[in-house]
């Protein structure tokens, strides 16, 4: 009898003690669900090669999953597996052969991650992806070769001014941003201040990236003058919208040229060139390139400068120089070192604003001291601390480059403030 008691209460307790391991095991499987559930979703981040950092976006599904990677005009790849394990994620990509792995942990709604392909971890940061909330009217302006989508922002008491604002070099967006190396939101920023102020504006991805990608089907066949055109048929557009009763163009590095270009025939009522060269863009590479270059590298950029401005094609380049001498792009950059700031400048009959940053690494004071030298009827504005994406900055080089991957930051105290006034 009492044998029989013990193995009972032997019973009892075991029973008990493997109720609690269940219960534990199985509140460690919620968990885990829980965890895997917060990992689902949408990501986006930068995967931080040194010569380029490169935009990813993330689905991360229950099963499989996709990225994408806009620079690369590469769209929803599917994962060739996705395994969650709580707060860890691990995916491997088999692109075309190659393979890629992502490796990442969720800590405080964002994910630590790893990028490795080809033996070359790069470190990844991912952070939840937000669309972008559309606060802009579309609009599809006829161009040649087809249509150019553009983005009117409206404010809600229009004084009846229209901006046009053209983005700098490279792959630049709408919202002055670089497609694939992050956002700093600079234009759209613009864009939303004026409208603000009762300023409407367009703003618009170049034919050939973002939303107008379809109107470069070659590379090769793209010239400074299409930019140009591009410029003068949103003008002629807006011209019959009866909303604006007068269209001001504002031209933002590289873009400065292509609006001082147009403000010479459009019938604009003026000029505002922000962070603009005032030198020919050969000698503004030179200066960038003499400070990351090795020798060798630097004489090969001067001698095919050199070659393509006199109108001649290279057709050997060093593979450190590709990406800026290829072949396809330069028909463009032959056609872009024609022209000379300065003079250009001097051609525009309308008034004009020079807008100039103390503190951008890109474009100096050189630049808006040669630029207002070629036309007296230039005003000039100097920002202290405004850098070359129109951030004001106080610390070293290193908060500088960071700020054109930080939106969160706001315009350049005073910058919205000297363009409304200028232009009312």
């Amino acid at each position: 009898m009492i044998y029989s008691l013990v193995v009972i209460l032997l019973l009892t307790a075991c029973t008990n003690e493997k109720s609690e391991e269940q219960q534990e095991v199985s509140k460690q499987e919620q968990e885990a669900i829980v965890m895997n559930e917060a990992l689902l979703g949408k990501w986006q981040g930068l995967i931080e090669h040194p010569q380029m950092p490169l935009e990813i976006i993330l689905s991360l599904q229950q099963e499989g999953g996709h990225f994408s990677i806009p620079a690369q005009r590469l769209s929803d790849y599917p994962f060739e597996s996705v395994k969650y394990d709580g707060q860890k994620v691990e995916i491997t990509i088999d692109l075309a052969g190659s393979l890629i792995k992502i490796e990442g942990i969720l800590d405080k709604n964002q994910i630590d991650a790893t990028f490795t392909q080809k033996g070359q971890a790069y470190p990844l940061l991912l952070k939840p992806y937000t669309e972008a909330k559309v606060t802009y009217e579309e609009l599809a302006v006829p161009v040649e070769g087809g249509e150019l989508k553009v983005a009117l922002q409206m404010p809600e008491n229009p004084t009846g001014d229209l901006v046009i604002i053209h983005a700098g070099s490279g792959p630049t967006n709408k919202d002055g941003n670089t497609i694939g190396s992050g956002k700093n939101n600079s234009l759209k920023m613009l864009a939303e201040e004026l409208a603000a102020q009762g300023i409407a504006s367009v703003r618009f991805d170049k034919r050939g990236i973002g939303e107008n990608t379809a109107l470069m089907t070659n590379e090769a066949n793209l010239t400074f003058t299409h930019y140009i055109n591009d410029v003068s048929s949103i003008v002629a557009y807006m011209k019959q919208d009866s909303r604006f009763t007068s269209i001001h163009l504002l031209g933002h590095s590289e873009g400065a040229l292509i609006m001082t270009l147009a403000a010479q025939h459009d019938g604009i009522a003026s000029l505002i060139v922000v962070a603009g060269a005032g030198r020919p863009a050969d000698e503004i590479l030179l200066e960038q390139l003499s400070a990351s270059l090795p020798p060798n590298l630097l004489n090969e950029s001067k001698e095919a400068l050199q070659k393509i401005k006199a109108g001649e094609m290279i057709a050997n380049v060093s593979n450190e120089l590709m990406a800026l001498f290829r072949p396809s792009v330069q028909p463009y950059m032959r056609s872009w070192l024609q022209y000379d700031p300065q003079q250009e400048i001097k051609k525009v009959t309308v008034p004009i604003l020079i807008i100039q940053g103390k503190k951008d690494i890109q474009i100096t004071e050189t630049d808006a001291k040669a630029l207002a030298a070629g036309n007296k009827k230039a005003t000039v504005h100097y920002f202290e601390q405004m850098n070359h994406v129109l951030k004001d900055i106080k610390g070293d080089y290193q908060e500088n480059i960071a700020s054109y991957t930080t939106p969160e930051l706001p315009l350049a105290n005073g910058l919205i403030e000297e363009i409304v006034n200028f232009i009312k």
